[in-house]
């Protein structure tokens, strides 16, 4: 079983703040890390190998295209994130370090929603949503759903746009100089594709799918389980979602500027109380 904790919270007028963090990181990372292949040839074997024994269990059968895809995106994600630390180490000066700098302004116009959807973790199994405890619970997991179902449908759109444009940045290689656009948008379609597999899995985890048919059940369910939540009783155990009402939060967000959003100053008690990003929860603020 993985959790994982939501912080949800208004940051200035209809512009919501949405921060996830996995309450069992190093069973995530180990997992998915010791799985991974470190060269292509093993990635190859890897694949192989899964096709042969889907193959053998049924031959009619066929193997887990989404493992395999799963598989390749982990790899490449490694091979960009070693590639990454190592502009990171360049000396001042030097082409990797401005390359390194190109790329930090490159991904500060990535959208704060994107950064949260791609948070949540695959594995995860139950999530805990912290806000303010004034809100009304229902409209705390709407906008939960809104947020998720919105992310499915861009990130599926922009994923396919920028697997698109790999092959025609991919001839750039034929250049003395650093494929920039090639790695960009290999980046990007990284991005989207976690995005959208957080995005499906945030709106499973909220969306109480299950293989009951009497929806009218369903729903009794779903209203005693959000009154519970309104009332502070919590059921982890019952759904795969748990709404926790947060007074504490809710006396935090009293810190307001002259444009009606929270301060800087909150913002910052907002994030070290709960464990945030603040760059990330700021972008939020000024978010369209």
């Amino acid at each position: 079983m993985m959790r994982t904790r939501l912080v949800v919270f208004p940051i200035k007028g209809r512009n919501w703040a949405f921060s996830s963090r996995s309450l069992d990181p190093s069973s995530s990372s180990s997992s998915s890390s010791s799985r991974v292949p470190s060269t292509f040839k093993d990635l190859w074997k890897t694949i192989s190998s899964s096709a042969d024994s889907s193959q053998k269990k049924n031959n009619h059968q066929q193997p887990s295209s989404q493992s395999n895809v799963e598989l390749v995106v982990d790899f490449f994600a490694n091979k960009m994130n070693r590639a990454w630390g190592k502009l990171e180490t360049a000396p001042e000066g030097t082409l990797k370090s401005k390359m390194h700098g190109l790329g930090l302004k490159l991904l500060s116009r990535v959208k704060p929603s994107e950064i949260f959807l791609k948070s949540i973790p695959k594995e995860a199994t139950h999530v805990e949503i912290i806000y303010p405890s004034s809100l009304n619970a229902r409209l705390v997991r709407r906008r939960i759903r809104h947020i998720a179902l919105r992310g499915a449908v861009l990130h599926k759109k922009y994923f396919y746009g920028s697997v698109t444009l790999l092959p025609a940045t991919a001839v750039l290689a034929v250049l003395p100089l650093p494929n920039i656009p090639f790695f960009w948008f290999l980046f990007r379609s990284y991005s989207h594709w976690r995005a959208l597999k957080g995005s499906e899995k945030l709106l499973q985890l909220v969306s109480d799918s299950s293989s009951h048919q009497d929806s009218s059940v369903d729903k009794e369910n779903e209203n005693e389980r959000l009154q519970d939540s309104e009332k502070g009783n919590y059921d982890s155990l019952g759904s795969p979602w748990v709404l926790q009402p947060s007074d504490e939060l809710h006396k935090l967000l009293q810190g307001k500027d002259a444009d009606g959003g929270l301060n800087e100053s909150t913002v910052s008690e907002i994030c070290q109380r709960f464990r945030l990003n603040t760059n990330d929860i700021w972008k939020y603020r000024n978010s369209l």
